[in-house]
């Protein structure tokens, strides 16, 4: 199964693509879609979804795994500039008929790291060692990226082991 991983932002969007396989998940490709951002907010979305449906074309993953956004934002409209993003990357999985899952942040890094509120760093070597890079992602969003579809293949794995009612 491929999974893209996607960490959505207005300036860095993180991307990674993995085949999940139970035992050892395949790493297909990460990076991140850097906007320009002094542009308008319009321009920027229409710009995050041209780069995410070259990647969708690309990879053709059979899920987009997406990060939830928080539900207590210190300043609210970032939250509400957050959603935005995430519509646009919703949205165009969703035209193309791909499975989209969603994930909040502390169980993405529940499943990664162990600890629910792990650092960036920690999560940036949780990858590495996960795949055995020669060093941490960089920048952290694509580290990210990468955690959230790894979630995203445990939990559909999980999904699939599960005994179903009435047999």
């Amino acid at each position: 199964m491929r999974i893209l991983g996607i960490d959505p932002g207005l300036r860095i969007t993180g991307y990674g693509v993995i085949d999940y396989r139970p035992i050892r998940p395949l790493l297909i490709d990460g990076g991140v879609i850097r906007l320009t951002p002094k542009t308008p907010l319009a321009d920027r979305l229409v710009e995050l979804e041209t780069e995410l449906v070259s990647l969708l074309e690309e990879h053709k993953p059979d899920v987009c795994a997406v990060e939830q956004l928080y539900s207590h934002y210190a300043h609210p409209r970032t939250a509400i500039l957050m959603g935005h993003a995430r519509g646009v990357i919703l949205v165009a999985a969703r035209r193309r008929g791909i499975q989209v899952e969603q994930f909040p942040a502390n169980r993405v890094k529940q499943s990664v790291t162990g600890h629910g509120h792990a650092s960036k760093g920690q999560m940036q070597r949780a990858i590495q060692s996960q795949w055995s890079l020669p060093e941490p992602p960089d920048p952290p969003d694509v580290a990210d990226a990468l955690a959230v579809a790894l979630c995203c293949g445990l939990h559909l794995d999980r999904l699939r082991q599960m005994p179903t009612a009435g047999i």
